[in-house]
């Protein structure tokens, strides 16, 4: 089903890149004074608290996924593009949900975590291993980017040497677009998805006749009461896998670095010394600075669950990052602190039915690729010419950076 797409630029309007880059501002404004936010122009309800973001996201009887609008411009609208009502997850509610998202669960249980592990460690080591002799290097285009794009490759079983154009589908295909410039983006979506719908196809149809172990050969034998996946429906099922393990997984990896260098300086020594912080960092990284997580739901009927009059059809915004800030929960929000006792309650990958499917192989790419980072790096500094606003660039996660150069001591 094609929905209405509700673009949310006026709601969070801010003035720069940088600011939408990290709206710490915003967040503090909206908490303290506009916990409960109804935009006029997009008519849209907006909540930033803790407990109101869990309550939308949670209870599906109220806040649904199934309404007309959506507030993800993403994807194509041609068939290539589009996800199988079968399992688009995305805009389902339970019992539906249960069924679609096991199908879709074959491809990630803990045993396919282990063994993608050392898939995971060698990648990051290569790609460590060719920036070693350099002196400075932009880490977002030797590492944070290529990282994702190449584990994905690997997971899906298809050659590595097309891990390039894997990224260029990504970018294009999950590009965000405006009123102004829609059509125009919507006509490259719909090439890309058609370009990454034929170069797969023939992939599948071959791994269908010889299984290997690999998440396409996964979803191949996945079976929910009888029901198994078409070659069709698993192109276009990876195409969102796709969208999911590679663009948001490099956004989050790159802002760890730019953390590392503008947050707080001494981090990157103390993690070094002890590299069982490393997990403790990626969960406070994952609260701090992942910093436009949203889902949108629609409201099933009448009710003030949320401490306003809401009526059966209103579109609600729940800011999962903005809960992320909420002091409520999190002492000191602002604040970034690895050693926080309870940063695994951020709200990054969802909550409820539709929490992330690939959050345990992200968790798993960010530690991997800190740790092996660490190990061969005494120290990272940031360049004298750096400027954010210059390196900023728009995506599906909000302002992702494009490039950022660090210098490296061995």
């Amino acid at each position: 089903m094609n929905k209405e797409v509700v673009l949310l630029n006026e709601v969070k309007s801010f003035g720069t890149r940088s600011e939408e880059f990290f709206p710490l501002a915003w967040y503090k404004e909206m908490l303290d004074n506009q916990p409960v936010y109804y935009h006029e122009p997009t008519k849209t309800w907006n909540v930033f608290k803790y407990n109101d973001v869990k309550e939308v996201l949670s209870n599906y009887e109220y806040f649904s996924s199934e309404g007309a609008k959506t507030t993800i411009p993403v994807g194509a609208s041609n068939k290539e593009g589009s996800i199988p009502d079968k399992v688009n997850v995305n805009f389902v509610d339970p019992p539906d949900h249960r069924k679609r998202r096991s199908l879709l669960s074959a491809a990630f249980t803990p045993r396919s975590l282990k063994n993608w592990e050392p898939q995971i460690q060698r990648i990051a080591s290569e790609l460590v291993d060719e920036i070693k002799e350099k002196d400075t290097v932009d880490i977002v285009q030797s590492f944070a980017a290529p990282l994702p794009s190449l584990v994905i490759a690997e997971l899906f079983g298809v050659p590595i040497k097309d891990r390039d154009q894997f990224k260029h589908w990504v970018d294009i295909i999950f590009q965000p677009y405006t009123e102004e410039n829609a059509k125009e983006v919507e006509e490259k979506k719909q090439i890309a998805a058609k370009e990454y719908y034929q170069y797969l196809y023939p992939i599948v149809a071959e791994k269908r006749i010889n299984l290997t172990d690999d998440i396409i050969s996964d979803l191949i034998r996945s079976e929910v009461d009888g029901e198994q996946f078409t070659d069709d429906e698993i192109v276009r099922v990876t195409m969102a896998l796709l969208g999911a393990g590679v663009e948001t997984t490099g956004h989050m990896l790159a802002n760890t670095f730019y953390s590392l260098l503008y947050d707080d300086s001494s981090l990157y020594e103390e993690l070094r010394n002890d590299l069982e912080l490393v997990p403790q960092a990626v969960e406070e990284m994952l609260r701090y600075r992942f910093q436009i997580s949203k889902r949108d739901r629609t409201v099933t009927q009448d009710n003030n669950l949320l401490g306003v009059n809401l009526k059966k059809g209103d579109l609600v915004i729940a800011w999962m990052s903005a809960a992320n800030m909420d002091e409520a929960i999190f002492e000191d929000p602002f604040t970034l602190n690895i050693h926080r006792e309870n940063n695994k309650r951020h709200m990054t990958f969802g909550k409820g039915p539709h929490f992330c499917l690939g959050a345990p192989l992200a968790r798993l790419e960010l530690k991997i690729a800190l740790k092996t980072f660490l190990t061969q790096f005494s120290k990272i500094e940031p360049t004298e010419s750096f400027q954010l606003e210059e390196n900023l660039v728009e995506s599906a996660a909000g302002q992702s950076l494009k490039q950022l150069p660090l210098k490296l001591h061995s």
